[in-house]
């Protein structure tokens, strides 16, 4: 076997969303954060277009963040469906982080990729970043809120009206025990065709 199975099956097995509530003020390191994307990038992407773009939010650019997140979510929602604690979250989450990474798709420009293609390719890029801050003892959240799907959301990371926002990825070391998890056996999931 070339790499240890087991200990790559026990950080898949051991990653765990852990929400920004619950992180310790333990700063992640830039180069911590360099690695994780760089492990990123080595998700699978059809054509090899690459169409992640990470913007990465540290120090005093998370509030900012979060007051764009809430403000967008104020602005743009009719007022009798608005939800305090929602808003609350919106400015909170990017602080109470180490770190806040909007996670974006870039659309290929020649359309040679269908866009669900390239929407997968981020979506495995970000478990890759999972996996690793997984095996660092660093918590993560994929967060989506619908607010991130905005035109003013592309305004505010500064990417084009046919490209997207597809998550804020938050990272923090976790203030208590890592959590447990547990699944369903593959045999309720899974039917075999011979």
């Amino acid at each position: 076997m070339k790499y240890n199975l087991s200990e790559i099956s026990d950080v898949i097995k051991n990653r765990r969303t852990i929400y920004p509530e619950f992180y310790s003020s333990r700063k992640v390191h830039k180069e911590i954060v360099e690695k994780i994307l760089n492990n990123a990038i080595w998700a699978p992407t059809h054509g090899k277009t690459q169409p992640w773009r990470f913007k990465v939010f540290m120090g005093d650019a998370k509030m900012k963040l979060g007051e764009n997140l809430a403000s967008i979510y104020k602005n743009t929602i009719p007022e009798e469906k608005f939800i305090e604690a929602k808003f609350n979250k919106l400015i909170a989450r990017p602080s109470l982080s180490s770190v806040a990474i909007a996670v974006c798709m870039i659309k290929d420009p020649t359309d040679k990729i269908m866009e669900m293609e390239e929407v997968e390719a981020v979506a495995c890029a970000i478990q890759n970043m999972h996996l690793t801050a997984t095996a660092y003892g660093i918590g993560g959240f994929w967060s989506t809120p619908k607010v991130i799907y905005s035109s003013e959301m592309n305004e505010f990371l500064k990417i084009g009206p046919s490209d997207k926002c597809l998550g804020i990825f938050y990272l923090g070391y976790p203030a208590n025990e890592w959590p447990r998890g547990q699944r369903k056996p593959i045999e309720y999931l899974t039917e075999w065709h011979n």
